[in-house]
């Protein structure tokens, strides 16, 4: 892009991502969060449709920095997987703000649909100050898996 200008990213409730994930081939669901909430938290699972998402971390663990080689190395695991600058891109967090900047900076480096998952893979803090139980892919009852 390089004008400078803010790209509008929009986002997409979960159940409306699945929905687009098992009706487009090309569509794909990226995980930004960090290798621990991958380990500890879970995954999306998408084998039913036959795919699986793609990891790679939006901030670097442990720290908060974000991952200096987050395009470089999310446009060679695309390109590697032929992957085309105009599918649908699904970017997912724990409740929605690294996806959107992660979306944010792979448009800025030319994928012409990149989406942020509306609330997450766990959603906002409940009155109890947990995660999972009022929005988000656990808590619309979409496939995932503990490893």
């Amino acid at each position: 892009m390089g004008s400078g200008q803010t790209i509008h990213i929009v986002d997409v409730d979960v159940q409306e991502v699945w929905k687009r994930l098992k009706e487009d081939p090309a569509s794909v669901l990226i995980d930004v969060r960090t290798s621990a909430e991958w380990s500890y938290v879970g995954l999306p699972d998408l084998s039913s449709i036959g795919k699986q998402p793609i990891l790679v971390e939006w901030q670097t663990f442990p720290g908060n920095e974000v991952n200096p080689r987050f395009v470089e190395s999310l446009t060679g695991i695309l390109d590697a997987a032929g992957v085309d600058k105009q599918a649908e891109l699904f970017f997912i967090c724990r409740s929605g703000s690294r996806s959107r900047r992660a979306a944010q900076a792979m448009a800025e480096a030319g994928y012409l649909a990149c989406r942020s998952v509306a609330d997450g893979f766990e959603g906002p803090i409940d009155s109890n100050r947990h995660r999972g139980q009022l929005a988000g892919w656990k808590a619309a009852g979409l496939p995932w898996a503990q490893t």
